[in-house]
């Protein structure tokens, strides 16, 4: 795995790439935002990990020139911004998730092998559309109904914003964080422990005992939707049940 680490703090930047490179990562540094660009739209990469403070193209900068030249290279953004608005803007533009300084490096790990292990289609963030399919779930978003094998499955508004958000992007992990800025529209009135919550809730109605749950925590990070048909798949099977919250 290939990682550019894009900060223009000399000393951060050498040790984020030598504590990847302890992990097996092949960990580069840039210095600046466009020295960066001109780097991932021409060389391979597998993550970027960007620091939003960036002398000439900022973080903010970089990550929508990419998207707009339709990189869908992961991106996992260093900010020191701790206000809502400014996360949530990082992720409009197209972060596909946010690390706020000072930083744990555990905390880092964990997000960048989430991260590297996502599936990438073509571009970046979620296409609207009106059905999403993953596994025997479906979901109709213009008709607010949900089927699992064919049983339609009653949720609340929230409950449905959240699966949605989820089947967006199947195998897929989101933080908790990413997840109450996209459906609770970051609201300061609203903690991180709702997100499991409501996980629990949409767990009760999607899953049949015995079965594989899918909804999985991803421990440190936060959850992601497995595609399959739900039935009990042996031991493995009983080993990620033994995993769920």
């Amino acid at each position: 795995m290939r990682i550019l680490v894009v900060e223009d703090e000399p000393r951060l930047a050498a040790l984020v790439c030598r504590v990847l490179g302890e992990e097996g990562y092949t960990a580069e540094a840039a210095p600046d935002g466009r020295s960066a660009l001109a780097r991932a739209l021409s060389e391979p990469f597998d993550l970027l990990i960007v620091d939003w403070m960036l002398p000439g193209l900022d973080g903010l900068g970089l990550v929508r020139s990419l998207r707009a030249a339709e990189m869908s290279v992961p991106v996992l953004m260093l900010t020191a911004r701790g206000q809502i608005e400014d996360r949530v803007e990082g992720l409009d533009a197209g972060a596909d998730d946010y690390l706020p300084k000072p930083f744990a490096f555990p905390e880092l790990l964990a997000r960048v092998r989430a991260l590297v292990r996502w599936p990438r289609g073509e571009g970046s963030g979620p296409e609207p559309t009106a059905t999403l399919s993953a596994g025997d779930v479906t979901l109709d978003a213009a008709g607010h109904a949900v089927w699992r094998a064919g049983e339609r499955i009653d949720l609340s508004a929230r409950e449905f914003a959240l699966l949605a958000t989820l089947l967006r992007r199947p195998g897929r992990v989101f933080s908790r964080e990413v997840l109450l800025d996209t459906v609770w529209d970051g609201s300061p009135d609203v903690y991180t422990n709702v997100v499991d919550l409501y996980v629990s809730y949409l767990r009760k109605k999607l899953d049949r005992p015995g079965d594989t749950s899918h909804i999985r925590t991803v421990r440190g990070v936060g959850y992601t939707f497995e595609p399959h048909d739900g039935a009990k798949d042996g031991p493995r099977g009983a080993a990620r049940r033994s995993g769920r919250r």
